[in-house]
Order: C-alpha cells, then sequence, then structure tokens
C-alpha cells in the first residue's frame, strides 16, 4: 500500500495501474496452452514462473516456437548462474563444474542436489530442463549450448579475478549478460520472426546486454559491498577513493558521487547501441521482450545519477511508474520518448564541478541524437480535485492486485 501512495502524486501512473489492471497487462500476457504440453516441458514452464516471475510473463509471451527456446534457454543459464552463486561449492569443485556444465545438456540423468542456493530447484530438476533442450530443434541447441559453455567459463575466470581495468568490467559483463544478449539475437533470428542481421550482429547484441548489466551493478553497490563482493572497476573507483569501501563513510560522499557518475557516463554511452538493436526488431513479442528492461535501466540510471542514496540503500523507481513504462514500451517511437526523457532528466542534474560534467554532456547529447521522436512522455505532480476525490476509489481498487504487479516488478528491477 506504500508503494501505491508512492505514486499518488503522479496521476499518470495511476492510471497505468488501472490501464494494467483491466487489460493492459496483456503486454505480458502468457500465451501458453499448458493443457497441450508434455510433463516435463510444464515441469520447465513451472521452474520458470518460480525463479523469475516477471521475466517469466515477457517469455510466455513470445510468438511460436521461440517461446520453449528462450525459456529452456533461461532455465539453462539460471542453473549455470546457481552453481556459480553457491559460496557452499568449494572452489576446486565448482570451477570443473562451471567449465563442463554445457556437457550436462545431453545427459538425461545429470542433476545436483547438493546446492543450498534459493534457486535449487532448476538444479534438483535439471533432467526435466536438459529432456526439453533435445527437443528444441537444432539450431536452437546449438546456439543454447554454445553460450552456456562460453560463460561457464567465463565465470571460473572471474571466480577469484577482481575486475580492475575497464576493459575488465567489460569483459566481465560481456560474460555474464553481454553472452546472454548474444544468445537471445541469436535465437531471435534462428526462429525467422527476425532478420538475420539481429543474430549476426553480436558486438551490438553484447553492447545490450551490457548496458543492463552495468546499470545493475551500479546501482548495487552496498548491497555488493555488505556481501564482499566488488564489481566496481579498480580503474575508477581508485580515482576518487583509497578502498572503495570508503563511499559507504558519509564523509566521502561528495568523492563517492564523482565516481558514482563517473560509471553512469560509461554506460549512458551504450544508450545508442541499444537503439540500433530495437530500430531492428519487427516482431511485436519480441520487442516488448527487448524493450521494457532497456527502459527500466534508463530510468534506474536516471534514478542513481548524483543521488546520495546508492550508498544508503537501494535506489528503485516507482511501481507505479515501472507499470506505466512497462505498458508504454511497444513500440520504437514511444521508447524513444522514455529514453530521451530520462536522459533530459539527466542533463538538468549534471554537477558543474563534476569531474566528468563535460563528458556526460556529450554522452547525453548523443542519446538525444537517436531519441529525436514527436512522441512525448513526461511526469508530473499534481492534484487536480478530481483527481483527488477519487483516490481512496483508486487505492481500493489497486490494492486487489497490487501482489501481482509487486512480483513482476521485484525482478524486473
Amino acid at each position: 500500500m506504500m508503494d501505491l501512495l508512492k505514486s499518488f502524486s503522479h496521476p499518470e501512473e495511476v492510471m497505468a495501474l488501472l490501464r494494467f489492471k483491466f487489460g493492459g497487462c496483456e503486454v505480458v500476457m502468457p500465451k501458453c496452452d499448458f493443457n497441450s504440453m508434455s510433463p516435463s516441458l510444464k515441469t520447465c514452464y513451472d521452474l520458470l514462473n518460480k525463479t523469475s516471475r516477471s521475466f517469466a510473463a515477457v517469455i510466455q509471451a513470445l510468438d511460436g516456437e521461440l517461446r520453449n527456446a528462450v525459456c529452456i534457454f533461461y532455465l539453462v543459464l539460471r542453473a549455470l548462474d546457481t552453481v556459480e552463486d553457491d559460496m557452499t561449492i568449494p572452489l576446486d569443485r565448482k570451477v570443473p563444474m562451471l567449465d563442463s556444465f554445457y556437457k550436462n545438456l545431453e545427459d538425461p540423468h545429470w542433476k545436483y542436489m547438493e546446492s543450498n542456493d534459493k534457486d535449487r530447484i532448476v538444479l534438483e530438476q535439471f533432467p526435466c530442463i536438459s529432456k526439453e533442450f533435445r527437443e528444441l530443434a537444432e539450431v536452437y541447441r546449438k546456439l543454447i549450448s554454445e553460450i552456456c559453455q562460453k560463460m561457464g567459463h567465463g565465470m571460473t575466470v572471474f571466480l577469484e579475478r577482481k575486475v580492475d581495468t575497464m576493459e575488465e568490467w567489460d569483459e566481465y559483463c560481456y560474460y555474464v549478460a553481454g553472452l546472454v544478449g548474444i544468445g537471445l539475437a541469436g535465437l531471435f533470428s534462428a526462429s525467422g520472426l527476425e532478420d538475420p542481421i539481429v543474430g549476426q550482429d553480436s558486438k551490438l547484441a553484447n553492447q545490450v546486454g551490457l548496458f543492463l548489466q552495468k546499470t545493475n551493478i551500479i546501482r548495487d553497490y552496498l548491497e555488493d559491498w555488505n556481501d564482499q563482493r566488488i564489481f566496481w572497476p579498480k580503474a575508477a573507483w581508485s580515482k576518487y577513493a583509497g578502498d572503495i569501501g570508503d563511499f559507504a563513510q558519509p564523509e566521502n560522499r561528495e568523492r563517492a558521487l564523482e565516481c558514482l557518475n563517473d560509471l553512469i557516463t560509461n554506460a549512458m554511452e551504450l544508450v545508442p547501441a541499444s537503439m540500433l538493436f530495437m530500430s531492428r526488431l519487427q516482431n511485436q513479442t519480441i520487442f516488448n521482450f527487448v524493450a521494457i528492461p532497456q527502459v527500466m535501466a534508463i530510468a534506474t540510471l536516471e534514478r542513481c545519477y548524483n543521488n546520495p542514496k546508492v550508498f544508503t540503500g537501494v535506489v528503485k523507481i516507482r511501481k507505479g511508474e515501472a507499470v506505466r513504462m512497462m505498458m508504454g514500451a511497444t513500440s520504437f517511437d514511444k521508447v524513444k520518448a522514455i529514453m530521451r526523457h530520462f536522459t533530459l532528466e539527466i542533463m538538468e542534474r549534471i554537477p558543474e564541478k563534476d569531474p566528468n560534467a563535460s563528458k556526460m554532456q556529450a554522452v547525453c547529447q548523443k542519446a538525444l541524437q537517436v531519441t529525436e521522436t514527436s512522441q512525448e512522455y513526461s511526469t508530473s505532480s499534481i492534484y487536480p480535485p478530481l483527481y483527488v476525490s477519487m483516490g481512496l476509489m483508486v487505492s481500493a481498487i489497486a490494492y486487489t492486485y497490487w501482489s501481482q504487479v509487486s512480483q513482476w516488478y521485484s525482478d524486473l528491477l
């Protein structure tokens, strides 16, 4: 209920929530016919819903055979990631598990029952995943296996190696997210729903993945630091502090913000690549699948920019705002408008004395060049009389389905 109240001063967000309730949710409505599925495929979609509620929705909204391919692709990488995340698996055992994980796709009996990770169910039920993997068309199997092999190897590279240089930051993000983007782009083209260029331009697909991963890393500074995990590159933070943990101290807040803005500037350089990738997409369900995380990312960067709260908690966009963007990101021009809006918001807040001020100005100008559109996207904080009088009624209606929105939102960000 508190989250609903946060959107109460933004009428367009409350209206989006109402539209979502009364039909607008079709953007992420599943198209699956569960009655026609085999028991193992039903299990796979059950695992998908248990491990990623919001991505489960947009995956299930995909068209044709691509839906199953992306579902299995997600579950395979979720299983691989679960091995990597499980800190109870010793390194001498984890490294060979990650390196050879792709081979488990051809083993009908392989499963792992000793994990303590929250998503261990995908390892325990892996025979169902591998069975459905082997049911996919060869072109899908080849792509998924290759990405799994590369990602597994990449995870071993950074298990004991810190991210020092900016090149290593790009390399790390490539292994954990860029490869996902490359794999998805390949699946899109292999399905015949998108042109071959979408899957062939691996550099562009990698950059789309990097945009999302860098946003998450930037936002999650405090959570990662508390867990003694360091993903901010040393080449960046060492310019502003002797130790990355210094940023969590109030007396270092000015330097912390300078480093934060430095990294956000780096991430914003990827906006043109994101726009070019989306401009090539023709299938509506694929466009929705790609566009929703991209607009969430730039909104998150805008909210984090020069924001000291990054160092005291987790910065998130409002749930009403997230739903509004999710429903609005259904055409290229609408996505342009959203990306442009948040770019302009960042530009308005660039501190004059920030060491990266001029660079951020230039980066934002490039983003504005690729997001020119006649569409508009704006936010407001007004209380028209009719809006206030409807407040209690809106709150009551929204409360009845808020838990569903909350589930999708928590995984999107």
